[in-house]
C-alpha cells in the first residue's frame, strides 16, 4: 500500500476570473478543521527559542480542548469564550510551558521555550527489536485512542508556490466525524463549514493540479486509524527498523523508531520516524518522506496525468502527523503535507519549480451527543476543494473561528492577490 496515493489531474479552470482558457489553476486537495466560538477573549503572541531567539513554527498552543498552532513566524492567535487562567505551550524537543494570563495582558505575548535535556536516568535502554515495540503500539491502539465517535473541528489551508511566490491560497473550516479507533476510516466523514480561495490572475502563472485527498486528507493520513496506509503486515515487512535518539513531547519521554526501505518493491517506499510514548506505548508523531532514489517510481506514486508536452520531475513528498493527549485520550491534532516538483516545458530553457503545501490543525473536539455527518453534506475524496469555496476579500472572514495565522509572507501574498483581483 502507498502511504499517500496522489491523484494528479492537470486541467484548465473555466471561470469568469481567468481571462484565457490557456491559463491553468493549481488545485491542491488537503484538509483541516476549526472552531467557532463566541469571541470574548483573544490570546495572541509569538513563541521563540529561549537560546537563539528564533521563532518556532508548528508549536501547539492550547486552553483545554481549544487549540491552535503557530505559523512559520512563530505567531498565534487563540480565540476563547472565556479568559482561561493559563495556556499550555508544547513543541517537540522543548519543555512544555504553562503561561499564566493576567487581565488585560493576553495579546502581544512573547513566550520563550527552553530546549529539553534528556537525563540518562530517564532513558530506558532498549536492546530488543524496535519493530516489536511498533507492533505492541499497534495492538494498544484501541486502548490509547477514542473508543467512541467524535466530532473534531479543524482549520485547513492549502497553498501553491511557483518558484518563490504564492500563486494559490485556499482555506477552510471543517467538521470531521471520526468513528471509534476500533474501526477503520470507511465511515469517517468531512464537511466544509466555511471556505475561501484566491488564485493568481497572471496568464501562464499557474499549473492545474488535482491531488487526491483535499479536506479529507486528515482522514486518509490518520496513520494510526487508517493502518492500511503503513501499519499493516505487508508494508511493515518492507522496512528495516532501528532505534533513533529519544525525544520529549509534552514533557513525556518518546521512543523514536527509524524506518528505512529494506528491499525494492514495485512502488516507492518511505523514510520515516515513529514517535512512541515510553509509558503508554501510543503513537504521538509520525514523520514520513517518499524515497526519491528511483524517480520513475516516485513519479508513479505522485503523478497520474499531465498536460501534453510537460515533463514532470518529482522532488519531495513529505508529511508530518501529530497526536495530542488530552482527557485520557490521544487524538490527531496536526498535519502538514509538502509536495514539491519541477515542470519542464518544450521550447523553454529552464524548468519551473512548484511547491504545494497543506496544513491542518484540530482546534476543538466533542465526544458527547455526536451525530454522523450526512453523506450529502460530506466532502468526497474525488471532489475538488477549489470548486466548493469562493473567492474572498473580507478581512473579517473568519470572525470567531480559530485559525492558523498567516505568516507575514503569506499575508503579503494574499493582499497582493486580492489587489490584482480588484484591479481586474
Amino acid at each position: 500500500m502507498h502511504l499517500i496515493n496522489f491523484f494528479v489531474t492537470l486541467q484548465q479552470i473555466d471561470t469568469k476570473l481567468i481571462t484565457t482558457m490557456k491559463q491553468l489553476a493549481l488545485i491542491i486537495m488537503l484538509m483541516v478543521p476549526m472552531v467557532a466560538l463566541a469571541q470574548q477573549t483573544t490570546v495572541g503572541g509569538t513563541i521563540i527559542d529561549e537560546k537563539s531567539g528564533r521563532p518556532l513554527p508548528q508549536v501547539s498552543v492550547s486552553a483545554g480542548r481549544i487549540s491552535v498552532v503557530t505559523n512559520e513566524d512563530g505567531a498565534f492567535l487563540l480565540k476563547l469564550g472565556d479568559k482561561p487562567a493559563n495556556i499550555t505551550v508544547s513543541h517537540l524537543g522543548y519543555k512544555t510551558k504553562k503561561v499564566a494570563l493576567r487581565a488585560g495582558e493576553t495579546e502581544n505575548l512573547k513566550i520563550k521555550l527552553q530546549p529539553t535535556t534528556i537525563q540518562l536516568r530517564e532513558v530506558v535502554i532498549r536492546t530488543g527489536n524496535p519493530r516489536d515495540i511498533v507492533e505492541i503500539a499497534i495492538k494498544k491502539i484501541p486502548e490509547n485512542y477514542s473508543r467512541q465517535p467524535e466530532l473534531l473541528k479543524a482549520f485547513y489551508r492549502e497553498t501553491a508556490m511557483k518558484r518563490k511566490h504564492f500563486i494559490y491560497v485556499a482555506e477552510g473550516v471543517e467538521d470531521m466525524y471520526k468513528t471509534s479507533y476500533t474501526r477503520g476510516v470507511g465511515r469517517d466523514r468531512v464537511a466544509i463549514i466555511k471556505g475561501r480561495r484566491l488564485l493568481s490572475q497572471k496568464q501562464g502563472d499557474t499549473l492545474g493540479l488535482k491531488v487526491m485527498g483535499g479536506p479529507v486528507l486528515p482522514v486518509q493520513l490518520d496513520v494510526v486509524k487508517n493502518t492500511e496506509l503503513l501499519l499493516n503486515q505487508e508494508d511493515m515487512d518492507a522496512y528495516s527498523y532501528s532505534w533513533g535518539t529519544p525525544e520529549m513531547i509534552n514533557d513525556r519521554l518518546q521512543m523514536v523508531v527509524l524506518i528505512e526501505p529494506l528491499f525494492s518493491k514495485e512502488y516507492a517506499l518511505y523514510h520515516g520516524k515513529l514517535y512512541i510514548d515510553n509509558e503508554r506505548l501510543a503513537f504521538t508523531r509520525i514523520e514520513l518522506s517518499l524515497d526519491m532514489s528511483d524517480k520513475e517510481k516516485a513519479t508513479r506514486t505522485m503523478l497520474v496525468r499531465k498536460p501534453f508536452g510537460v515533463k514532470f520531475k518529482p522532488r519531495e513528498l513529505s508529511c508530518v502527523v501529530d497526536y495530542r493527549y488530552t482527557d485520557g485520550i490521544t487524538r490527531i491534532s496536526y498535519l502538514r503535507n509538502t509536495f514539491k516538483f519541477n515542470c519542464d516545458w518544450k521550447k523553454r530553457l529552464f524548468s519551473t519549480s512548484f511547491t504545494a503545501t497543506c496544513e491542518m490543525a484540530v482546534t476543538d473536539s466533542q465526544s458527547e451527543g455526536v451525530q454522523p455527518i450526512v453523506s450529502r453534506n460530506s466532502f468526497d475524496s474525488h471532489d475538488a476543494y477549489y470548486d466548493k469555496v469562493e473567492y474572498f476579500m473580507d478581512p473579517e472572514y473568519w470572525n470567531n473561528y480559530n485559525i492558523i495565522e498567516p505568516s507575514e509572507s503569506l499575508d503579503k501574498a494574499i493582499r497582493k492577490l486580492v489587489s490584482t483581483y480588484q484591479r481586474n
